[in-house]
């Protein structure tokens, strides 16, 4: 019963490592940015309203629709009725009938500049879609880093369990021959669960951010994602006066400048129509009377506009007024925001850069060298445990060191790209 048992259980095992095999996706970075601009559901959704900001173009450009109205229709015959001439067949002898028709003219220009309106209102959703692009663009890219990261660091400690599993099973072999100390072995031991509850506890952070990921790239819940490029630092040499050409660029490349410089042309073109709307519309009409006048069949034409007398829409024009100033200050904030930022992030890149020059690959390679050599003198007993663990403890934090640098130098140049607007 025993092994019936144990052998359900291990193909159960089996059947969920293939299925845990199955899910997992391996992509590289190029690949991910493609998925995120094909599939990401925020740029779509912006697209859309790009879209819909279109329509309102082609439906401002229509006229307003005539009005048509038919009155003075008597269904009865009424006493001393002039006879006419029939409508339809004999019908419409004694019955009187007015038609009108109206045509609103809209006049100072308003249908034009409403026009221009709807049009900077596209360009504004535009300006919006780049500005969700660069926002999510950024968070894209830091997630693929941390990821990264956070799978050269579990590969560091898999390899160290892997190593120090095989110094475990040779101490216990030493150990049942009495060749060393149980406390020795322990120790060891001690060591390899630490090292397995830190992997562990590794696994466990890095399903926040693959959430995150699966979440921009839109894939389903049950997908593991591996990022197969390596963590490798962005060595892109830039000085003070490429700092002064971004800000002078700022205007052209960040899409929060252009949409607030935007929303300042949208503010002047509203203030444009508002005083238009000073200007009374003028109505257009034809009218026909049958039976209603001393004409028996009268048309007339008509025009009519409100007097500005009361209402000279002095609000409104005061308003967007307003609006105006308060956009330009707006657009100067921004720009203000702007140039700090670009700054700030500059100063970061340089100062981070400078330390990851100072880890080049010689360091790295010459922890590996001295790592294998302490290893293989703990084997030959001639180091102390204390000495291999204290050795070990430094090459763990020296190599975390190096990966910590690797990632803040990408993510301070994603953060420097993301201030100036665009690729670098």
């Amino acid at each position: 019963m025993k092994k019936i048992i144990y052998t359900l259980l291990t193909f159960h095992a089996a059947v969920f490592a293939s299925a845990q095999v199955a899910d997992t996706l391996k992509i590289s970075r190029p690949e991910a940015e493609a998925m995120f601009l094909e599939r990401n559901l925020d740029l779509i959704t912006q697209k859309l309203e790009i879209s819909q900001a279109e329509a309102q173009v082609v439906q401002a450009r229509y006229w307003p629709n005539p009005t048509v109205s038919v009155s003075e229709v008597n269904l009865w015959r009424t006493y001393d009725i002039e006879e006419q001439p029939a409508l339809i067949g004999n019908w419409g002898r004694s019955s009187q009938i007015s038609a009108e028709i109206e045509q609103v003219i809209q006049t100072a220009g308003k249908r034009r500049k409403n026009i221009e309106l709807q049009q900077i209102e596209v360009d504004g959703k535009k300006y919006e879609l780049q500005e969700v692009f660069r926002e999510l663009k950024k968070r894209l890219r830091n997630t693929l880093t941390e990821i990264r990261y956070q799978q050269e660091v579990q590969n560091l400690y898999k390899d160290q369990i892997a190593s120090i599993t095989r110094l475990t099973a040779s101490y216990k072999n030493q150990l049942d021959s009495g060749n060393i100390s149980k406390a020795e072995y322990i120790r060891l031991r001690a060591q390899e669960v630490e090292f397995r509850k830190k992997l562990v506890s590794l696994q466990q952070e890095v399903e926040e951010l693959q959430t995150e990921l699966k979440s921009l790239l839109i894939l389903p819940a049950a997908s593991h994602i591996v990022i197969t490029d390596t963590l490798v630092p962005p060595y892109k040499e830039y000085s003070e006066l490429n700092l002064s050409q971004w800000m002078n660029e700022a205007k052209e490349n960040r899409p929060d400048l252009l949409l607030a410089q935007n929303n300042q042309k949208s503010a002047l073109k509203n203030l444009e129509i508002q005083n238009a709307m000073k200007t009374p519309d003028l109505t257009i009409s034809i009218g026909y009377d049958r039976g209603g006048n001393i004409m028996k069949d009268f048309v007339g034409l008509g025009i009519s506009f409100d007097l500005p007398i009361f209402d000279r829409n002095k609000g409104n024009i005061q308003e967007a007024r307003i609006e105006v100033d308060k956009s330009g200050f707006e657009t100067r904030k921004s720009l203000i925001r702007s140039q700090n930022e670009m700054a700030s992030a500059f100063q970061n890149y340089v100062r981070t850069r400078k330390i990851a020059e100072e880890l080049d690959d010689d360091y790295e390679n010459t922890l590996d060298s001295l790592l294998i050599s302490h290893e293989k003198n703990f084997r030959l007993r001639n180091i102390s445990m204390l000495e291999y663990m204290d050795f070990l403890e430094t090459f763990i934090d020296n190599k975390i060191i190096i990966l910590d640098t690797k990632k803040e130098l990408n993510e301070y140049f994603e953060n420097l790209q993301y201030a100036v607007g665009k690729d670098l």
